[in-house]
């Protein structure tokens, strides 16, 4: 162990130059066996901490004991884990009753805390799902993302929202089913644009009766369910039964919907026939960078396939990237009966009985050999090596334009992290700030931030004030969460969506909070606003332009575009929050599940505020008093 501390400290001095915290092997050994006095032989889930108490690693073990020992055998540890060592300051330990138990917590700890040691799935949005509701007496189908608390049946996951929207189309088609929210249904007074083009049966008009609204819904989701053989079965027998009934008419919509059926399932881009439900995924490794390839196969319909690239893969095993990869996947996704995969896993049964543990059924992993399955899987290989290939391509690409917005703006390197700030308001009113983030990867959607602007000294439609406020608050916090800035979350380079005015008030605003290693760099639009034509401004003073076909040009476009269109965003869902509070927050005895009750029941807030008052006391939750007084208080001289 002595080389070993030898070698790590010739890394503090080097760390010292950095103005970082060196690694210190003996006080992270130390601190790890000043835990293992204490520490059961049994399972649980340990956490590495650093002398912030920031989470450096999660890991679960079958034997507490006998695993954190291993820790302390320096010498025999890979360098990923020797750094770890050397900044462990603490550990926290939490015991289960099974290693599965641990290993269903090790990933839901995993993706609480991010820690920097840790394989991680990169990804910033919830899996989409189609829910079909059961809370209405003509249930609504519906795209779905997000924690599965509205009552229905859940159809997922589909890998984004372009495959549920290709399905919705289709069950539009086929089964008429409504897709309008319950105000918009409530409210209606003769079909919309989508009883015309014969997308949905009008039910909000009584176009249809509950039975047989009722009798599309079960055909909708047995067709979502895998029993599409029986939804044509069914369809040809009505299709028979009018043309014998010489109702042509008919008989032709039965023949359209037979048609749209038979199209859908001729597009399916894998033909998974013979296999129900499963999750394939197939690992491809180059040049550093891991690949997974997932495919989504639901009632024997190919429900989509997406590409995942985990970060923090160096120096881990392949086997291990995967078994993580999975067991944090499934943290969102509830697992499916049987999940293919392209390698024997060391901890496959433990995998499967976690899973298992979670879904409150038998789940089992499989690398199958023959068959179709071996074929589907097949096919996830090829598409895992061919993302790879597209993501080291796109990587090239992106470090290209990197290091050429460098040069542009004098950088010292290529920037690792980029910051793209935008504000958004109509007339002063409603004001928002936005923040985005680019890096070497693309965009880091997770990272956005949005600020609500809210000091009483910053004046309506004060552009100026306003950016100052947001960059004031967002510097503030990162000085006291990350003062030495080891947490990758400082920027790199500032881009403002403004000129030299704009760019001049961030400086100094920067300047006064003492942060003055930041690069700020102002885009405008040129003359008449032409795109292209796009003015990039230094804080001093020095403009550029790009040629109209330059690649940087559009790359710097792309971002700004983005901040633009996440700050517009930010600030309609305001807005829209405002007008809802306007009219009904301020009344008397309404609080949020009134409110709610109110919406569901009337629709919109306007319907509520014009109601009368023997129509406010049938909705639901609500009193004659409080009826009373909301009718009061939207009509004062009645």
């Amino acid at each position: 162990m002595t080389d070993t501390i030898d070698r790590f400290n010739e890394e503090k001095a080097t760390y010292a130059v950095r103005g970082a915290d060196a690694p210190d092997m003996e006080a992270g050994v130390a601190a790890i066996r000043n835990v293992l006095k204490t520490l059961p032989v049994r399972p649980g889930v340990y956490r590495m901490t650093d002398s912030r108490g920031d989470v450096l690693y999660v890991g679960k073990a079958r034997a507490l004991k006998n695993r954190v020992t291993n820790y302390t055998q320096v010498a025999r540890l890979s360098n990923r884990l020797r750094r770890m060592i050397g900044q462990t300051r603490g550990m926290t330990i939490v015991t289960t009753n099974t290693e599965a138990e641990a290993l269903l917590l090790e990933a839901q700890l995993i993706k609480r805390f991010r820690p920097p040691y840790n394989v991680l799935l990169r990804d910033d949005k919830s899996f989409p799902f189609i829910l079909l509701r059961e809370d209405h007496d003509y249930p609504r189908v519906q795209l779905h993302r997000g924690a599965r608390r509205a009552k229905g049946q859940y159809f997922g996951p589909f890998a984004g929202a372009g495959a549920v929207r290709k399905t919705l189309t289709a069950l539009q088609k086929l089964f008429l089913l409504r897709s309008c929210t319950d105000s918009f249904f409530a409210n209606r007074t003769r079909p919309c644009l989508l009883h015309q083009i014969k997308r949905c049966s009008a039910p909000c008009v009584e176009r249809i009766g509950k039975q047989d609204y009722a009798e599309l819904v079960g055909d909708a989701a047995d067709f979502l369910a895998g029993k599409s053989t029986k939804v044509q079965q069914k369809l040809g027998a009505q299709m028979a039964i009018a043309a014998e009934a010489m109702d042509y008419e008919l008989a032709a919509i039965y023949r359209d919907r037979l048609k749209s059926l038979t199209f859908i399932q001729g597009t399916q881009a894998i033909n998974a026939e013979g296999v129900e439900d499963a999750d394939v995924f197939a690992l491809a490794a180059r040049s550093g960078q891991i690949g997974i390839q997932a495919f989504f196969i639901r009632g024997g319909q190919n429900w989509g396939h997406r590409a995942f690239f985990p970060t923090h893969t160096a120096e881990v095993p392949e086997d291990e990237v995967l078994t993580a990869f999975m067991m944090q996947f499934y943290e969102e996704v509830p697992p499916p009966r049987l999940v293919l995969i392209d390698r024997v896993l060391p901890e496959a049964e433990l995998v499967s009985e976690a899973l298992a543990e979670k879904a409150g059924r038998k789940v089992v992993l499989k690398v199958p050999q023959r068959g179709e399955q071996r074929r589907i899987l097949a096919q996830a290989e090829r598409n895992a090596v061919e993302a790879l290939d597209r993501r080291l391509a796109e990587g090239a690409t992106q470090s290209k334009l990197l290091a050429e917005v460098a040069d542009l703006f004098d950088l010292d390197a290529p920037p690792n992290r980029i910051e793209i700030y935008d504000n958004s308001h109509i007339m002063g009113t409603n004001m928002v700030g936005a923040m985005v983030v680019a890096g070497p990867e693309g965009f880091r959607k997770g990272q956005y931030r949005k600020f609500n602007i809210k000091r009483p000294e910053t004046a309506p439609g004060d552009d100026f004030a306003m950016m100052r406020e947001v960059l004031e608050r967002r510097f503030a916090r990162l000085e006291k969460e990350d003062p030495d800035r080891k947490s990758g979350e400082w920027p790199d380079l500032l881009l403002i969506d403004g000129g030299k005015g704009q760019v001049s008030a961030v400086y100094r605003t920067m300047e006064e909070m003492g942060v003055h290693d930041v690069p700020v760099v102002g885009i405008s639009k040129g003359p008449d606003r032409n795109a292209g034509r796009e003015h990039f401004h230094l804080p001093d003073g020095r403009e550029s332009m790009l040629p109209m076909n330059s690649p940087v040009l559009f790359y710097l476009q792309r971002l700004r575009d983005e901040a633009h269109r996440f700050a517009i965003g930010a600030h309609r869902a305001k807005r829209s929050a405002a007008t809802i509070r306007s009219t009904l927050d301020d009344v008397p005895g309404i609080g949020p599940a009134r409110k709610k009750a109110l919406l569901m029941h009337f629709g919109t807030a306007k319907a509520v505020r014009g109601a009368g008052l023997e129509d406010l006391m049938r909705a639901p939750g609500v009193s004659a008093a409080v009826a009373q007084a909301i009718h009061d208080h939207f009509h004062p001289s009645g």
